[in-house]
């Protein structure tokens, strides 16, 4: 499809494709809608087809101002919710979600006593907690979110170590005993080398310029202005004492970011 299209493709981000969808941004519904029909009339001029019913819009409303119509609330698309206000709780509700569902498909072998505990921790960080933060690495979490985390990944580790909270027994004694990290410096973790990973792409690189142009004109609701991936970033760096200028180098900055497990 990137050959057929080469001629009427825009710019990332105004234009993106991922793997046989694509994705069309622009002002307005109706720019969008021209957009579409280009894109149509191209396709079935080589033999292909753009199926309309499976067409989605979706309005990212970042001013105070309401619009009327029947644009989604939420997209989901690859494991990722997107919100149209550019919030993430859907997305982590979701993933927490599909942690539990992980979780209950292993359920035999999690809650089977003759399974040592190290292995259990094992095997959630390698099959339950990835999916937890799938795709957690381009999110500017708030402190709910972190919290949300946190309090899902602990209920499955007491659970698999046959304890609950009525037994007293500390957080950290449940991590030593399965071996876990918390969830919440993993998905630091996570953030920083997608960090360090954009840091060494060169500047024409799509990852690099994909960034939409702020509008003047937008009237900004009240309250405190949305968080951001790069100010997560920055309080990550901050938090953490590590400067930028290490992710240039792959190695010094994976040893930097690392999180061993207990």
């Amino acid at each position: 499809m990137d050959e057929i299209t080469r001629d009427i493709q825009g710019e990332i981000p105004w234009c993106m494709l991922f793997a046989n969808d694509v994705v069309l941004v622009d002002e307005s519904r109706e720019g969008v809608n021209r957009k579409l029909e280009l894109w149509r009339r191209t396709l079935e001029s080589k033999g292909f087809r753009l199926s309309r019913t499976k067409t989605e819009y979706m309005m990212c409303d970042f001013s105070a101002t309401r619009h009327e119509g029947g644009d989604k609330d939420t997209f989901r698309y690859l494991g990722s919710v997107l919100q149209k206000d550019g919030d993430i709780d859907e997305d982590v509700r979701h993933r927490i979600s599909a942690g539990w569902l992980k979780w209950r498909q292993a359920s035999g072998i999690l809650c089977d006593k003759r399974v040592p505990q190290k292995l259990k921790g094992k095997f959630y960080r390698t099959a339950i907690r990835s999916a937890i933060l799938y795709g957690a690495e381009c999110w500017p979490t708030k402190r709910r979110h972190v919290q949300q985390l946190s309090v899902a990944e602990m209920r499955m580790l007491r659970w698999f170590c046959g304890h609950t909270r009525r037994d007293r027994v500390q957080n950290e004694v449940i991590r030593d005993r399965v071996g876990v990290a918390p969830i919440e410096e993993k998905l630091t973790q996570h953030r920083l080398r997608w960090f360090g990973h954009v840091q060494r792409r060169p500047p024409e690189a799509p990852v690099r310029n994909g960034i939409l142009e702020l509008v003047d004109n937008v009237k900004r609701g009240r309250g405190r202005p949305k968080l951001t991936w790069d100010e997560s970033v920055k309080r990550d760096l901050k938090d953490w004492n590590i400067s930028k200028e290490i992710a240039l180098d792959r190695s010094a900055w994976r040893l930097a970011i690392n999180v061993p497990e207990p």
